[in-house]
């Protein structure tokens, strides 16, 4: 165990979103002798869902698995609300104590471990100008998830100076934005636009959906009807667990359809669309993207909301690109002009490996983006430290929890042996690798280079497959001939 004090810990978690509060309940649970604390840079929980406050902001899986195994979920909703899943987040912290180890207002921006005493250092800021208080651990574990919560992705659009409306990211939706009666456009095609123009039709705004691109679209019923009629007859953990179960293996059966027989599964994605507007809608242009499905990830429309504003005149869609922003609105590059008052930016986010938090190891600096992933929660190289990451092709709690469980394995496997370090070693020679994701998304392609390469085994290959990984680590061995302990 560390050494005692104020600031001197068994286990720090950095973050408190999804991730974070997720791996503090598994440590608390696994191993109730640690003397831990959860690190939030922000002032409150909740991360994502706390931060992003556009209209109608929601899951984009079914909480029955974006929720945690350990915490059913059982409101009728089961695509869930911003607000409702960060009153989740707020009763699991209640639920299980975990309010005394959480600081809030503390940003980790460094943190770096020395051979000769055996720990992580950690540079914590209570401000951007404050002096660093330096905080001590045996353990480190990064769950900052991957988005930069300072800004999201921005293109600088041409003649954007001159528009006299008001240019939004949703990122940072103003609280004073009234969009009754005004002319809206949403620039974008992946889920955050998807969501918004339904919601922003609602609020009164005559809307138009500005795609560069289309992308996959499906409708899925925001109330799980099976999980209902479960959570009347069994007990709630029970009905939870069966539930989750349906979902994942449906949701891995799609996945692998869309591997192994694409077209197909294209075939039915556009036959949901058509169904959906009818058949005077021209499908073929707005949403028959160039890319196979699952290159991508599926935009998810509870109760078909978007195809509903689009048949009543509500909302509309328009495939083309910006030529210039002008005073009153958008020229677009087949001659259209489009007028708006408000144009929003649904344009994507900026990734963020690691918090931004920089890693030293014996003075070395380490460079995520150089460096190797070991079952894609390590650095190879690097001791004590496990950072999580979730599915790109799932919801990303069920990764999220099974690294976790994988970190709380390794902390009991330590203690029982009174073992101080485990670390994989950089391997030689360097295996052949290739990005973190095989996704096609802006956003990721944007950003390949910030995260941990990937080789083409295992144990350096990250599997999109809960199956798969519930397995190899829920319960595959520790020593497995790579992973070393002293």
């Amino acid at each position: 165990m560390a050494e005692q004090g104020a600031d001197h810990w068994d286990v720090l978690i950095v973050g408190a979103g999804l991730s974070g509060i997720g791996a503090a309940v598994h440590l608390q649970q696994a191993s109730p002798g640690q003397r831990w604390a959860l690190l939030e840079a922000r002032n409150t929980l909740g991360g994502t869902w706390d931060l992003f406050r556009y209209p109608g902001v929601r899951s984009d899986s079914d909480m029955h698995t974006l929720g945690y195994r350990f915490k059913p979920w059982t409101d009728a909703q089961a695509i869930a609300s911003g607000p409702a899943i960060l009153r989740y987040l707020q009763d699991t912290v209640a639920e299980h104590g975990l309010a005394p180890h959480m600081r809030y207002g503390q940003r980790v921006r460094r943190a770096r471990w020395r051979d000769d005493d055996g720990v992580w250092h950690v540079d914590v800021h209570a401000t951007e100008d404050a002096p660093p208080r330096h905080w001590r651990c045996r353990f480190l574990i990064l769950a900052c998830g991957y988005y930069r919560y300072d800004q999201g992705h921005q293109p600088d659009f041409p003649g954007q100076a001159q528009f006299e409306g008001r240019l939004v990211h949703p990122q940072h939706w103003p609280t004073d934005l009234a969009v009754r009666g005004q002319r809206v456009v949403v620039v974008g095609s992946g889920a955050t636009a998807m969501t918004l123009v339904p919601a922003l039709a609602q609020q009164g705004a005559q809307v138009t959906l500005l795609q560069r691109s289309p992308t996959y679209v499906v409708s899925r019923p925001s109330v799980d009807r099976m999980a209902q009629a479960l959570q009347r007859h069994l007990p709630a953990r029970l009905a939870h667990g069966l539930t989750r179960w349906k979902n994942i293996l449906l949701g891995q059966y799609i996945y692998r359809l869309a591997r192994r027989r694409p077209q197909r599964l294209r075939t039915l994605l556009q036959r949901g669309v058509r169904h959906a507007l009818g058949p005077d809608f021209d499908v073929e242009r707005h949403f028959s993207p160039r890319y196979a499905p699952w290159d991508q990830r599926l935009c998810l429309v509870p109760d078909g909301d978007l195809f509903k504003v689009l048949r009543r005149g509500q909302a509309q869609v328009l495939t083309d690109e910006i030529a210039t922003f002008t005073a009153h609105g958008l020229q677009l590059r087949s001659g259209q002009t489009l007028e708006a008052d408000v144009v929003v930016s649904a344009t994507g986010l900026e990734l963020l490996a690691f918090g931004g938090i920089e890693l030293e190891v014996n003075g070395q600096a380490i460079h995520p983006g150089q460096s190797l992933s070991y079952r894609g929660l390590m650095l190879a190289g690097v001791p004590n430290l496990v950072y999580v990451m979730g599915y790109t092709n799932a919801a990303w709690t069920l990764r999220s929890d099974l690294v976790s469980q994988y970190a709380c394995r390794l902390l009991r496997h330590m203690h029982q042996q009174q073992l101080n370090r485990c670390m994989a070693p950089i391997p030689t020679p360097w295996p052949a690798t290739a990005g973190w994701a095989d996704f096609s998304s802006g956003y990721i392609l944007r950003s390949l280079d910030q995260f941990p390469r990937q080789g083409h085994d295992s144990p350096w290959r990250v599997r999109q497959s809960y199956l798969h990984e519930l397995l190899s680590l829920r319960w595959g061995r520790l020593n497995d001939g790579v992973l070393r302990f002293s």
